[in-house]
C-alpha cells in the first residue's frame, strides 16, 4: 500500500480462491457485484456503459452513485469511474477510477484493486482526507466480502 498520507492512490491486493474467469464475473457483473458491494447495481459491464450503484435506500439517507464502465477485458481487467455528479460525463477531475486487475495465482486469482483520482477532484485538504479515508474504510470492509461471496459460490467441479 502506498503511504496513506499521499491520498492519491488507494491499492489493495487479495487472493481469491477461484479462477480469473469467475473472479472477473464477480467484479464486473451487476448481479454478482450487488452481492458483495452495493445494495443495488444497474449497468451493462461493457466499456462506455453508464448506470448506478446504490448503497442503502436513497429515500432514507442512502446514496446512489453514478458509474461508467471504462474497460472490460475478461478475465484480466475491469475498470469504472464513479462518484461523478449526476448529469455529468465521468472524466478525470470529476470522478474516481477503480480498476480490478486479475492475475492467475496457483488455483486461484490475485486481485489487485486500485482507486485513483482523489487529488484531481479539487477537494480542499480536509474533504480530500475525509473522502480518501472513507474509501479506505469501505474497501477494507467490502473486499473481504468479495472473497467470502466467491467462496460460497459453487465454482469447483
Amino acid at each position: 500500500m502506498k503511504d496513506a498520507m499521499e491520498l492519491g492512490t488507494l491499492e489493495r491486493e487479495i487472493y481469491v480462491d477461484a479462477p480469473p474467469e469467475i473472479v472477473f464475473e464477480v467484479v464486473s457483473s451487476p448481479d454478482h457485484v450487488s452481492q458483495w458491494w452495493p445494495d443495488e447495481a444497474r449497468y451493462d459491464p461493457v466499456p462506455g456503459a453508464s448506470g448506478e450503484i446504490v448503497f442503502g435506500d436513497p429515500d432514507a439517507g442512502g446514496v446512489a452513485q453514478q458509474l461508467t464502465v471504462v474497460e472490460a477485458q475478461p478475465p484480466r481487467t475491469f475498470s469504472f469511474r464513479w462518484t461523478h455528479p449526476t448529469g455529468e460525463t465521468a472524466a478525470e477531475g470529476n470522478s474516481l477510477l477503480v480498476t480490478f486487475q486479475l492475475t492467475p495465482s496457483g488455483d486461484g486469482t490475485l486481485l489487485r484493486m486500485t482507486e485513483t483520482g482523489f487529488r484531481e477532484m479539487g477537494w480542499e485538504a480536509a474533504v480530500l482526507e475525509e473522502e480518501y479515508q472513507g474509501h479506505v474504510t469501505g474497501w477494507d470492509y467490502f473486499l473481504p466480502r468479495l472473497t467470502r461471496y466467491v467462496a460460497a459460490l459453487e465454482v469447483r467441479p
